[in-house]
């Protein structure tokens, strides 16, 4: 994969990026600083997005300063980037019947929590977990159970923070494959924290549910606010796929240029009850300039006719 190129080393841009009626964005580097993130976004053309707290394949947390937090909420008002989601840390499996792996994914996953309302996060995005040696349904109880234990003493209300469950590929093991288990989950939590949910298109398709041919999409959606509740998800992930539908292989593209193509996810931007939602893209970067692309192709799918915001 090709090397990321820092956009805060390119000049900034001349004029402010063209906005749309849709919140759209993508997953953005916090090198240097997490705050930096909040600068990348606006020069990658994004009006919300996401990032890692910390980095997303250690268990060692990254310290925030009080001064990063103040620069970030500085950088975020100024540019209008709302609203700010953070993925979790890819270690953590809250579903995991090893206990003392459960232990580190629970302080994990509270760290995550912690941090993100040091930065006024909306969003915190959680993979549900694996329940490799239990049963999927005990998968589930633990996790929602170790999300309440994680978030024990810590007023998420009163901070506008919402901890949202990605579906996912449906391998083997995995929580999350069908509409049905992020449903659950939601369900056991509601009145225990603010729980939502984040649906990734390249996930939806993988784990076999019809994401291209408009009348799939149409069903795919109604299955979806059936369950889970359109309503309800408040981040929409916006990966093509490499794999084939129902592959269960997780493998993003670009937008456009993969399994999905690129019509369905103008159907997803334009659909009228998802416009309460953020569009964020997680593409690969396999050349310089490939993030801004994908951002610029997702905003041009946006009907021009609908009034801007």
């Amino acid at each position: 994969m090709a090397q990321e190129q820092d956009i805060l080393k390119m000049p900034p841009p001349r004029r402010p990026p063209r906005l749309t009626s849709r919140r759209i964005g993508i997953h953005t580097s916090i090198a240097g600083g997490v705050q930096n993130a909040a600068e990348r976004a606006y020069r990658l053309g994004c009006n919300t997005f996401q990032i890692f707290s910390s980095s997303p394949r250690q268990w060692a947390p990254y310290e925030l300063t009080r001064a990063q937090c103040a620069e970030m909420g500085r950088l975020r008002e100024k540019y209008d980037l709302r609203p700010l989601v953070i993925h979790t840390n890819y270690l953590v499996n809250l579903a995991s019947t090893t206990p003392l792996f459960l232990k580190k994914s629970v302080e994990a996953f509270r760290g995550e929590i912690e941090r993100a309302l040091a930065l006024r996060a909306e969003q915190l995005v959680l993979h549900p977990g694996s329940f490799r040696g239990a049963d999927r349904v005990q998968g589930l109880m633990q996790t929602a159970a170790a999300i309440a234990a994680a978030s024990q003493g810590l007023d998420l209300v009163k901070n506008n923070l919402t901890i949202l469950i990605e579906n996912t590929a449906g391998a083997e093991y995995s929580l999350g494959g069908r509409f049905e288990q992020v449903a659950e989950i939601l369900d056991r939590l509601r009145g225990v924290v603010p729980i939502a949910a984040c649906i990734d298109t390249c996930h939806t398709h993988v784990a076999g549910y019809d994401m291209v041919s408009e009348a799939g999409m149409a069903d795919t959606l109604a299955r979806l606010d059936a369950t889970v509740g359109l309503k309800n998800v408040r981040v929409w992930h916006c990966n093509d796929a490499k794999a084939a539908c129902g592959s269960k292989l997780d493998r993003h593209q670009h937008i456009g240029r993969g399994s999905i193509g690129l019509e369905p996810f103008r159907r997803l931007l334009n659909d009228s009850r998802l416009a309460h939602a953020a569009f964020i893209a997680e593409t690969p970067i396999d050349a310089p300039g490939d993030d801004k692309k994908n951002v610029a192709t997702l905003k041009r799918l946006v009907a021009r006719k609908t009034p801007q915001r």
